[in-house]
């Protein structure tokens, strides 16, 4: 079993920047894709970034260039830069480690972007 907690969220004005990490606890995140998904209020939840255990990197199209996700296997940490932050951004963020068949999640933490 995985345990992930998620932190880093918070209020920030447009254009700012927020940093979330992903710690996870009770396996090594190193054979995982991981990665991290949003979602807004009435709103379906939706892919933002994620990167392989090969090194593979994807994102959302209406992030790139502004979010930039990261691991750290030997900390068994993901991260995710979020620069010019807009209020579209404003969701709960959520971590999530894939392997096969196994899937598992974090509580999430709330990103708002006010005007």
């Amino acid at each position: 079993q995985m345990q992930i907690v998620e932190s880093g969220g918070g209020l920030v004005q447009t254009g700012g920047s927020l940093r979330l990490t992903c710690a996870a606890s009770g396996s090594s995140i190193s054979a995982y894709t991981m990665g991290w998904y949003r979602q807004a209020p009435g709103s379906r939840r939706e892919f933002v970034a994620s990167i392989a255990d090969t090194g593979e990197i994807s994102y959302r199209d209406s992030v790139k260039g502004r979010f930039t996700v990261s691991r750290a296997n030997a900390k068994n940490t993901l991260t995710l830069q979020m620069n010019n932050l807009k209020p579209e951004d404003t969701a709960v963020y959520s971590c999530n480690a894939e392997r096969n068949l196994l899937s598992y999640w974090g509580q999430g933490t709330q990103v708002t972007v006010s005007t």
